[in-house]
């Protein structure tokens, strides 16, 4: 179940062709304030190096999560993704198209759920669709609404503002208006991680039941192993930062689709929860190990 790390100029060129996004040897790096000094601009800085020479292709409909040690560049990898953060050096296309900014095609959803506190629910639904297409009738945006609040089980909440919901529900809201405006990809940045036990496993299964009806394709950050084989066709494991970069990738053959009960009785499962806990403890246990050397 583990295939080859994808660190190599062969492997990026052997995928391409089928890849829906690409991302090609990308480094980002933080400029500094202070360090070593730069003859060219006659400062002394010292630059941080989040990620290194990552290279990474995504077939279309594919549920892919990254995890990693905190402070590894997951989300730093994610914001360049969507646009939100700029590309130090490499590149990352999306149907062979330069990634430059935000855009349409790829929906956002965030952990701390960033809906607009003075909106309704069908409201933060709209204003994301609305801006999207602003010439769009209001029958087919109305459509849009009802069939997304419906697909997220939220019929019936939506005169509701954020304040009046559970977390559970607010994360509902998100990921409807990720999905209500019809991107080619949609990405998470741990998106259950300021749930509850209870309500981060039922939201679990719903988003596998969402991809199911939906298919799209999806790159996921999270740093629960059991998340990450509930719903991936591929886990993505990076090293410790700084200059994270990809350790490995492993395929998940679990079929769909999935509850917990049934991956955990699959043969493969112990194996793969093994290796992910493995490669977990010994990044992170390096990244104590070099702040206790500081």
């Amino acid at each position: 179940m583990r295939l080859a790390p994808v660190n190599t100029a062969t492997f990026v060129e052997q995928q391409s062709s089928t890849a829906q996004l690409s991302i090609r040897n990308v480094t980002k790096v933080f400029p500094g304030k202070r360090g070593w000094f730069n003859k060219l601009t006659g400062k002394t800085r010292r630059d941080f190096v989040a990620i290194q020479d990552i290279n990474l292709e995504i077939e279309p409909n594919t549920f892919v999560t990254i995890i990693g040690p905190s402070g590894c560049g997951k989300s730093t990898l994610l914001n360049m993704i969507a646009g939100l953060s700029s590309i130090s050096s490499g590149e990352v296309l999306l149907n062979g198209a330069p990634i430059t900014g935000p855009g349409s095609d790829r929906g956002m959803v965030f952990q701390n759920y960033a809906l607009m506190p003075w909106m309704t629910v069908e409201e933060n639904l709209r204003f994301a669709v609305e801006t999207v297409d602003p010439k769009i009738s209001a029958k087919r945006r109305d459509r849009i609404l009802k069939e997304y609040l419906q697909l997220v089980g939220l019929a019936g909440a939506e005169k509701k503002h954020p304040h009046e919901l559970s977390g559970g529900m607010r994360q509902r809201v998100g990921i409807a208006r990720a999905l209500a405006i019809n991107p080619q990809i949609l990405l998470m940045d741990e998106p259950f991680g300021a749930l509850d036990a209870l309500t981060r496993g039922f939201l679990q299964e719903e988003v596998e039941r969402i991809w199911e009806q939906q298919r799209k394709t999806v790159i996921m950050i999270t740093h629960s192993i059991e998340e990450a084989l509930l719903l991936s066709d591929r886990i993505v494991m990076m090293t410790r930062g700084p200059a994270a970069r990809i350790d490995e990738i492993l395929d998940v053959p679990f079929p769909r689709p999935r509850n917990r009960e049934t991956i955990q009785q699959h043969p493969a499962y112990p194996k793969l929860k093994a290796e992910m806990e493995s490669h977990l403890f010994r990044e992170t246990r390096a990244v104590e190990a070099a702040r206790v050397g500081r």
